[in-house]
């Protein structure tokens, strides 16, 4: 069974995954300002919406490891870039995911 945001209009297929990009810190640890010209594109972002699964050799579905409202690492060039109601989100392949960010290790990382 595939979950998704209340006011999201779109459900991925299969093992497709929606994501949105994480922003990151507009300034150094120094306190320089970044442009945006400069800035490298994330590499983490937040599940919005999954799909079913992917069938297996015997054609029953599995089950996704992600769920919305993860965060997740990814690959560079990860992905396909799409735009649904004004805003950049991401479709990928949950193969695409390197790793689920542990959100109390976050936490503890920056106190």
């Amino acid at each position: 069974m595939f979950v998704q945001e209340e006011n999201m209009k779109f459900r991925p297929l299969h093992d497709r995954i929606l994501v949105r990009r994480v922003e990151s810190d507009e300034r150094t640890k120094g306190g320089i300002i970044i442009p945006d010209t400069a800035k490298e594109k994330p590499q983490e972002g937040e599940v919005i919406a999954t799909g079913p699964g992917a069938r297996n050799d015997q054609g029953e579905i599995v089950a996704l490891d992600v769920k919305p409202g993860d965060r997740v690492l990814f690959g560079k060039w990860s992905g396909t870039e799409i735009r649904l109601d004004g805003e950049d989100l991401l479709i990928m392949k949950e193969s695409d995911v390197m790793g689920i960010l542990d959100a109390e290790a976050a936490v503890k990382a920056a106190a």
